[in-house]
């Protein structure tokens, strides 16, 4: 090496021989670690954060004491000796690299000395010393040799690749071991020469071995005096590293271990990068590629791939090592997936996880999946993988090419059913656009792997045949959407539908060119999921296998085809796509070609986009369609308010504050914002018809056109039972309440003792926004008081009315509406002063979100509870969909305007118009499984109908599944009242005759456990009690004593 540098300098830690008569010390491989990069740091002729420097790090075998059974734990201690010292080296030294060698030296030690450290090894012949010793070398250098144990040197430098982290770092475990004593196979003990020729051969052996090695090794024997040293090539001019190394070595050879399931052949012949790195995205080779990276679900995050059939508990393993977009562990030959496929083309390749673990493990690297991921958390995902490419000094973030996978959707579909609004195509859509335009704005040389959602429709199969033996009660909670509907129901066609409207809402996206406006940027779809094909076995029942232990996720089987089928769409061009995954087939990995050597793309695969959607024509209002097959009321009117039809609602009513009032609902400027349009406000409003103003009495007009009390226009004297006070606070709701059972009882077109009514009340946020100033008054006890108060006045003096509580909203979010002027900011603080004057991150806005939740609280334990369960013509209803969140968002905290008046805090008639299509909805939902955040997307489609099996707006009693309703059909007098709670009427319960067997033995034997404690806690008490009375008796006698 000094022939290559002059100044080069050796340094070695002081040394203790090992080999002495004097073992009672022996130095371990950390100690020596710590030792040397001490006398590095204390070297003034060493510059340490400069200097390169190479370490060679000998394992001797002589000090393995592998006696009878300790073999395996003996070899375990040794890999744990050397992984402590490369820690302390990788932890101290910079610039480095570090050849690891395992040295078997007999004449160098001896039996004598082997005896001494392992004194088992003295009932052992020289000869078996010396085959163990052999077997030892082995089982520590080669994995092969070594199939059996977990460790070997050869095994842990593969697949522990923590020391790889950084670039000025590196570990190399030398090709074959150090064997001192081959001279003395046919002559004994070597002489002098015989030894000092065999320290030259070893010496170059070292040397050829931290060299890149080529495509034969040169000769270095010329003849029995001379040996010939190799030389660096032009080609492969560097020491040699694990990275810039072919992938496979002598240790992981793929014709000694191949796995024919799950490892794959690469057949390429030009494995070669471009001449020069590309400036185009168009023209990416694959060995081009630096960098892997992706986000999305379990899936991604390789939850179960490698669990066992019976072992449900693991599937919370994330297997990332094996992830078929991102996983590195091991190689091609034994684990197939992308990265693995790359390391072929690029062995340099980097972002690659292994092993297991959560996202925000090491070892995780740049697979940022999270399980049970969805849509809506990819922009997150994007955000976290971003930064930490920019801060990785393992990647040259400007210049570094980069392929990330985004695979997103499964769980959104599992969950459809359960809020159809939330995970419908657009809100889908929506996530998924705002995270590539982050990718796209933020990353350089990147080319995107866009996924389309997996046709999970397919999972059914597994669960329909017993055989098969899959946990099917697990999955039912897991994706309920998917595996409850019944085959050939509507729910389950409209599953099929979802899926295709997720796949083809991508495609949309990226063909309208929004991510090709620069050369180094591209997003291209890759469907190899759209269609499944359920893997069979020859009997025609579901191959499990290819499943994990839940039959939800993907065995290690599937991802293997997944990685294939991914990488083979990447070279394929586009408009010619495989789109079929059939699992139970072969798919051999193709190839770049001379014609096509690039990854594809839609300029290289001279395919056209097909332009941007057109543009929707401007809306000129805010109307709606109804498609509602039956609109007819019940053939009689109904005496139970649990059978009410929308049809049979005769008239409508509203109370609360500024919203319910209109108050700017249509201002076009400052000087309109304190006008009332109450004729579109969204709970009364009856201007036009719902064609082109959605409101509830709209809504309700499509059913019975003779509605009354819905406010119109402007004038106070047309608002109808319009009774909302704008600043109105729940104190003030019981006058409006007097106000409307005069107005009422004085309308000559209700009949008020015989009419249906629907009452809406919306109130709360003037209390929340004035708290902070009256905060005894305006308490979360006093909020519900007051609404007890009001709902009570309705109960003892209202016949025939549905009562239909508006959740109070979410105040935090108002804060985000903001416009580029003052004056919005000061119309926001003068009209909620305790939301709006906080600074983010105060107590006191702390404080008025804590007591914002507690209104919420509070309503529904007021409503939920059974005191206005008394009558049958009676009934209060909470809508809860504003629960969690009312600001609809055009981007990352940016507020849509267009929901928004000019004074940044009422609804504009688009508010209202949502607002009415979210509280009809929720109506159309039965009680515990209503939706509780809403859909702000413009659709003129978005009212639900009532269905044909429950035809009724629903209450807490008719939303039991198992207490069906049937329709009235005879009149009966009304019940009048005038007691506040009497005796709830409790609904006949008729228990289904699918329920399972066990189920009756669990619940017997909880409530006997339960009667058991009961009657514990009772005679418990009774005794503390007996014995109190006791000694009140000795107190009271002792005291009638003195």
């Amino acid at each position: 090496m000094t022939l290559f540098n002059p100044s080069l300098t050796s340094q070695l830690p002081d040394q203790i021989n090992p080999y002495s008569s004097d073992i009672s010390q022996p130095r371990s491989l950390v100690e020596q670690a710590r030792e040397l990069s001490l006398s590095f740091s204390n070297n003034q002729e060493v510059d340490t954060d400069r200097d390169w420097k190479l370490v060679l790090l000998f394992i001797q075998v002589d000090d393995i004491c592998a006696c009878q059974d300790k073999v395996t734990s003996a070899m375990e201690a040794t890999v744990q000796q050397l992984d402590l010292a490369l820690r302390a080296l990788h932890s101290q030294l910079k610039r480095t690299i570090v050849s690891v060698a395992v040295w078997n030296g007999d004449y160098d030690t001896g039996p004598a000395h082997q005896n001494r450290m392992c004194p088992c090894m003295e009932r052992k012949s020289e000869g078996e010393q010396r085959l163990l010793k052999t077997i030892l070398t082995q089982a520590m250098q080669f994995k092969c040799f070594n199939e059996t144990h977990q460790e070997s040197l050869g095994r842990h430098l593969e697949e522990k690749l923590w020391y790889c982290s950084r670039r000025d770092f590196a570990v190399l475990l030398q090709d074959s071991p150090f064997i001192t004593n081959s001279a003395s196979v046919d002559s004994g003990r070597p002489t002098a020469i015989q030894q000092s020729r065999h320290t030259d051969e070893l010496m170059l052996q070292m040397w050829a071995n931290l060299l890149q090695s080529t495509s034969g090794r040169q000769n270095m024997g010329d003849n029995d005096m001379i040996l010939s040293v190799p030389c660096p090539t032009e080609k492969r001019p560097f020491l040699r590293t694990q990275r810039n190394s072919p992938v496979a070595s002598h240790h992981s050879e793929p014709s000694l271990r191949f796995d024919p399931i799950m490892g794959t052949e690469l057949p390429c012949e030009d494995l070669s990068p471009s001449s020069h790195p590309p400036d185009s995205v168009h023209a990416l080779r694959p060995g081009d590629i630096k960098v892997v990276a992706a986000v999305g679900d379990s899936l991604t995050a390789g939850n179960g791939i490698d669990s066992k059939p019976t072992n449900v508990l693991d599937v919370l393993r994330q297997y990332r090592g094996l992830s078929f977009s991102i996983g590195g562990d091991e190689n091609l030959t034994t684990v197939t997936t992308l990265p693995n496929i790359l390391k072929h083309f690029n062995p340099l390749v980097t972002g690659y996880s292994t092993g297991m673990g959560k996202q925000d493990t090491p070892q995780a690297f740049l697979n940022q999946a999270v399980a049970g991921g969805k849509a809506k958390d990819i922009p997150k995902q994007v955000r976290t993988l971003v930064a930490m490419m920019k801060n990785d000094s393992r990647i040259n973030f400007q210049s570094d090419w980069k392929i990330i996978t985004m695979f997103i959707g499964g769980n959104d579909l599992c969950s459809y059913c359960q809020n159809s609004l939330f995970y419908s195509v657009e809100n889908f859509l929506r996530h998924i656009q705002e995270a590539l335009d982050y990718l796209h704005k933020e990353v350089p040389r990147a080319i995107v792997n866009l996924v389309e959602p997996i046709d999970i429709t397919s999972l059914r199969k597994a669960h329909q045949d017993p055989s098969v033996k899959c946990p099917t009660w697990l999955v039912n909670i897991l994706c309920p959407c998917v595996i409850l509907p019944k085959e050939g129901s509507l729910a389950l066609k409209q599953m099929h539908e979802l899926i295709r409207d997720y796949q083809w809402s991508l495609n949309v996206l990226v063909e309208s060119g929004r991510y090709d406006t620069h050369p180094n940027f591209t997003v291209v779809i890759q469907p190899l999921l759209r269609d499944v094909i359920v893997p069979l076995l020859e009997d025609g029942r579901p191959d499990r296998s290819y499943f994990s232990a839940d039959c939800f996720h993907l065995s290690q089987k599937s991802q293997t085809l997944m990685a294939r089928s991914l990488w083979n769409n990447m070279l394929e061009p586009l408009g010619n796509k495989t789109a079929v995954q059939a699992f139970s087939s072969e798919i051999p990995l193709k190839c770049p070609s001379k014609d096509s050597p690039f990854l594809q793309t839609y300029q290289n695969s001279n395919y056209t986009y097909k332009g941007p959607a057109p543009k929707p024509p401007p809306i000129t209002n805010w109307g709606s369609d109804l498609s509602c097959s039956s609109v007819a009321p019940s053939t009689a009117v109904p005496t139970s308010v649990h059978k009410l039809r929308p049809a049979d609602i005769k008239v409508v009513a509203a109370l609360g504050d500024s919203i319910t009032a209109g108050v700017a609902a249509k201002s076009k400027n400052i000087f309109e914002l304190n006008r009332e349009y109450k004729g579109v406000s969204w709970s009364i409003g009856g201007d036009q018809s719902l064609d082109t103003v959605t409101t509830l009495p709209n809504i309700l007009k499509k059913f019975n056109p003779s509605l009354q009390g819905f406010s119109k226009g402007q004038d106070p004297r047309q608002k109808g039972f319009n009774m909302a006070v704008a600043g109105a606070m729940t104190l003030e709701i019981p006058a409006q309440i007097q106000q409307l059972i005069k107005a009422m009882k004085e309308n000559k077109q209700v009949d008020f003792e015989n009419d249906w009514k629907l009452v809406t009340i919306f109130v709360g946020g003037s209390d929340l926004c004035h708290f902070c100033i009256d905060q005894n008054n305006l308490t979360p006890k006093n909020y519900s008081h007051n609404l007890m108060l009001s709902l009570d006045m309705l109960y003892q003096q209202v016949p025939r009315v549905m009562v239909s509580v508006t959740e109070v909203l979410q105040l935090e979010p108002l804060r985000t509406v903001q416009q580029q002027n003052t004056l919005c900011s000061l119309f926001q603080r003068n009209k909620c002063p305790c939301l709006m004057s906080p600074d983010d991150n105060s107590p006191e806005l702390e404080e008025i979100k804590r007591i914002n939740k507690e209104y919420q609280i509070e309503s529904e334990l007021l409503i939920s509870g059974e005191r206005y369960d008394g009558r049958e013509d009676f009934t209060v209803v909470l809508q809860p969909y504003l629960h969690s969140s009312f600001v609809p968002y055009v981007g990352v905290g940016v507020a849509d305007m267009s929901f928004f008046s000019a004074d940044c805090f009422h609804i504009s008639e688009r508010g209202h118009a949502e607002m009415a299509i979210a509280l009809w909805n929720n109506m159309m939902e039965p009680v515990g499984r209503k939706h509780m955040y809403n859909n702000f997307t413009h659709d003129r489609s978005k009212i639900k109908c009532p269905s044909e099996d429950h035809p009724f707006i629903f209450t807490k009693i008719n939303s039991l599944s198992s207490s069906p309703v049937q329709p009235s059909t005879t009149v009966q007098p009304p019940v009048a009242t005038t007691s506040l709670s009497p005796g709830p009427t409790a609904p006949i319960i008729q228990c289904d005759s699918s329920v399972p067997v066990w189920v009756t033995a669990v619940l017997a034997v909880v409530g006997l456990l339960i009667g058991w404690g009961v009657t514990w806690l009772l005679m418990s008490y009774r005794l503390r009690q007996n014995q109190r009375k006791k000694e009140e008796k000795v107190v009271e006698m002792k005291g009638t004593v003195f």
